[in-house]
């Protein structure tokens, strides 16, 4: 088979072969470092464990949002402005199809508007406006959805997504936070107050500390080389019967002959005279035929 496997065509096929083992080798260790980047999990999983801080300590109006401020714990003081309240569906919770509550909030400290979940209801008139009482809302950063394209808009005062760009249009005027929050609790707590039929909406859970699905495209690529291999060795194999086939004739076993090509020692073996010290019966009888009288 080594002679088929040197044979001009299948060299330059395992030429090519090589060359895509090694790019699907090096695509799968870049993936593989995606999922791994453990500094970068690192210094996320250091800003989610950190104590709540004031919003303008962690991030300020217009500024882009950094993704190791998602799930940041942070507090506002200020007060809700009713006035641009929306409604952001459909959305899920515990099974219940519903609506988000997000009401503008205005930060006492920088004047600036950030958009607060306040909870979740299974009806619009359950979503009661809140005064413009003072307040301390505690909750958690997240970043503003993408933009979402519904067949049909969804009717005035509701939107399709939390979509921060879509709201700069809606909250005209104000300067805003390129975040929302996920409201955990109030001082006073006026939504349990005045929107009892709100349930809050718990943060999105901390990412796992490895990325699967890039592991998964990782072992993808690498399954990938192991096959490319695996055909340069099935094609070279078959050529190598197929020229077995062709010697051997329609009526013999490719195999048998491949078992038997010429220049084994063992079929000279076989094949050879028997030397007659190794049949001591031959040799006794040649003996006494040699040695018995003769009656001519």
């Amino acid at each position: 088979m080594l002679r088929t496997m040197l044979k001009p065509r299948w060299l330059a096929f395992l030429g090519l072969v090589i060359g895509v083992v090694v790019a699907f080798a090096v695509l799968g260790l870049w993936q593989l470092d995606v999922a791994r980047d453990q500094g970068a999990k690192d210094a996320l999983a250091q800003a989610q464990s950190q104590p709540a801080a004031p919003i303008d300590q962690v991030l300020e109006p217009h500024t882009e949002f950094q993704g190791v401020l998602s799930n940041r714990k942070v507090t506002l003081t200020g007060h809700y402005v009713a006035s641009g309240q929306v409604l952001v569906t459909p959305r899920v919770l515990d099974g219940t199809r519903g609506y988000w509550v997000i009401t503008p909030f205005q930060v006492d400290s920088s004047g600036a508007w950030i958009a607060v979940l306040r909870g979740f209801v299974t009806d619009p008139a359950q979503a009661t406006a809140v005064p413009a009482t003072r307040t301390t809302v505690s909750g958690t950063l997240a970043p503003g959805d993408s933009p979402v394209d519904l067949a049909t808009p969804p009717p005035p005062g509701q939107l399709a997504s939390v979509d921060l760009g879509q709201l700069v249009n809606v909250w005209t005027g104000a300067e805003l936070y390129n975040a929302f929050v996920f409201a955990t609790g109030e001082s006073p707590d006026l939504t349990a107050t005045i929107t009892p039929a709100a349930k809050r909406v718990p943060p999105p859970a901390m990412p796992d500390q490895l990325s699967w699905r890039n592991f998964a495209y990782a072992l993808q690529w690498w399954v990938f080389a192991a096959f490319a291999v695996y055909i340069w060795w099935k094609t070279v194999r078959d050529d190598y019967h197929d020229s077995l086939a062709a010697r051997a004739g329609p009526d013999e076993d490719p195999d048998d002959e491949a078992r038997d090509e010429p220049g084994d020692p063992d079929d000279e073996d076989r094949d050879a005279p028997g030397d007659p010290s190794e049949h001591p019966a031959a040799a006794d009888q040649s003996t006494t035929d040699q040695g018995a009288p003769s009656h001519a």
